[in-house]
C-alpha cells in the first residue's frame, strides 16, 4: 500500500511539473538487494570470478575495513574480483563490489586498491544507484508495475550501472571514499592516486563509458575538490613537484627524492605513496615513532618498504642502477636509513605540538 500511495505522489508531482524526491522509498532494502544479487549473478557469468584465493581475500579485507567505518553496516557486502582484463569496477545495489583483474594489475598496491573500494561503497551507501533507479520508474511513470510488486529492477539495475552516475553523484563518492580511507588508517592521497591514473588510461585507451570510468567527464574539478579535503589534513611530510617531473617529499631539513617513472607510476604517484605512508605511519605511532620498525621485503626485482605492516614504498632495480646501486634489495636498504633519518624530525614535531597548544590557551 505504502509503494501504491508512492507511485501516485510521483505521477500527481509528474503532472504538475515537479521533481519528487528519488530518497522517497519506493525501492525497499530487500528490492535491493534482490536486484543488486540478481545483477551481481549476471556480471559473474558473464566475466567469471578469478580462481586466486589469496587476491580474493586481500580485496575482500580492504573492503571489509572500509565497511566497518561507514555509515551503513545494515547491508551483507561482497567484494570479488571478475576475471577481466579491463580496468574497471562497480558496485551493484545491496552491497555487491567488484573489481576486475586488469585494475589490480594497474593499480597493485592496497591503497589505490583502498581508493577504488571505499569509492564504490559509497554509491552503496548513499543508494545513488537506487535513487537514479526511482528516478527512471518516475519518468516512466511506472506505478502500475509498483502495485503489483514485481519492478524488473534487475534490468532497471544493469542499465543504470551502464547510464553511469551524475557528476554530484561522483563528487559525495570522492568524498566519501576519502573520508573511508583516512578512518580505515589508509593512504590518504589513495583516492588521488586512482582519479589521476584513471585519467591517464581514459586518454591513453578511451573511456568505456561505465563503472569507475562514469566518473571521468570533469577529472581536474574532482582533483581540486580531493585535494581540499587533503589540505584539511595538514599532512607531513608535505611533496613538491619539480619542473622536471620529479618529486621530493621533505619535512624540516629531511627529504626524499624521486626521480624515476615506474610503469604507470610517475615520480608524482611514489610521492603521494611515500608522503601518505609515512603520515599513516605518524597517525598510528605518534610521537613514539621507532625507527627500526622500517623493514624491508625483497622480491628480486623489486624491494617494498613497510613499517609494520603500512606499505611505505617500493623500489625496483631501475631505482638502483639510477642511484648507483646494483639491486632494488641494496637500494631499499638505504632508502630504508633515510627513512630513519626522518623519524627523530617526525617524534620532535609531534611531540612538541600539544605543547604549543597548552601556551596558547595559557
Amino acid at each position: 500500500m505504502k509503494r501504491f500511495i508512492l507511485a501516485l505522489v510521483f505521477v500527481f508531482c509528474c503532472g504538475l511539473g515537479i521533481t519528487p524526491p528519488a530518497e522517497a522509498g519506493l525501492i525497499s532494502k530487500q528490492q535491493e538487494i534482490e536486484m543488486g544479487r540478481e545483477t551481481a549473478m549476471q556480471l559473474e557469468a558473464k566475466y567469471g570470478v578469478v580462481q586466486d584465493y589469496a587476491l580474493q581475500e586481500r580485496v575482500n579485507r580492504i573492503g571489509q575495513s572500509l565497511v566497518k567505518v561507514s555509515d551503513r553496516q545494515d547491508l551483507d557486502y561482497s567484494f570479488k574480483v571478475l576475471n577481466s582484463d579491463e580496468v574497471n569496477a562497480l558496485a551493484c545495489p545491496g552491497g555487491f563490489v567488484y573489481v576486475f583483474k586488469g585494475l589490480i594489475d594497474y593499480m597493485p598496491s592496497d591503497a589505490e586498491l583502498a581508493g577504488v573500494l571505499g569509492h564504490e561503497i559509497t554509491h552503496v551507501v548513499k543508494k545513488h544507484t537506487v535513487h537514479q533507479i526511482e528516478k527512471q520508474l518516475l519518468t516512466t511513470l511506472a506505478f502500475a508495475i509498483v502495485t503489483k510488486g514485481d519492478l524488473g529492477l534487475a534490468g532497471l539495475a544493469t542499465q543504470a550501472l551502464s547510464a553511469g552516475y551524475s557528476r554530484t553523484d561522483e563528487r559525495g563518492a570522492d568524498k566519501g571514499g576519502f573520508e573511508l580511507c583516512v578512518a580505515a588508517g589508509y593512504n590518504p592521497y589513495s583516492v588521488v592516486l586512482t582519479i589521476n591514473k584513471l585519467e591517464d588510461l581514459a586518454k591513453e585507451q578511451g573511456n568505456p563509458g561505465y563503472g569507475i570510468f562514469s566518473s571521468h567527464p570533469e577529472p581536474e574539478e574532482r582533483l581540486k575538490r580531493v585535494m581540499k579535503q587533503i589540505k584539511a589534513l595538514k599532512i607531513q611530510p608535505e611533496i613538491t613537484l619539480n619542473e622536471d617531473k620529479t618529486a621530493q617529499v621533505h619535512e624540516g631539513d629531511w627529504s626524499f627524492n624521486i626521480t624515476q617513472t615506474i610503469g604507470n607510476d610517475r615520480p608524482e604517484y611514489r610521492a603521494y605513496m611515500l608522503a601518505g605512508g609515512l603520515y599513516c605511519v605518524r597517525q598510528r605511532d605518534k610521537g613514539h615513532i621507532d625507527p627500526y620498525r622500517f623493514i624491508v621485503y625483497d622480491n628480486g626485482g623489486s624491494a617494498t618498504i613497510y613499517y609494520d605492516d603500512i606499505e611505505i614504498l617500493t623500489v625496483y632495480n631501475q631505482d638502483a642502477y639510477a642511484g648507483g646501486f646494483g639491486s632494488a634489495g641494496s637500494y631499499a636498504a638505504a632508502c630504508t636509513e633515510l627513512l630513519r633519518q626522518w623519524v627523530p624530525i617526525a617524534n620532535a614535531s609531534d611531540t612538541a605540538a600539544p605543547t604549543k597548544n597548552k601556551d596558547k590557551k595559557k
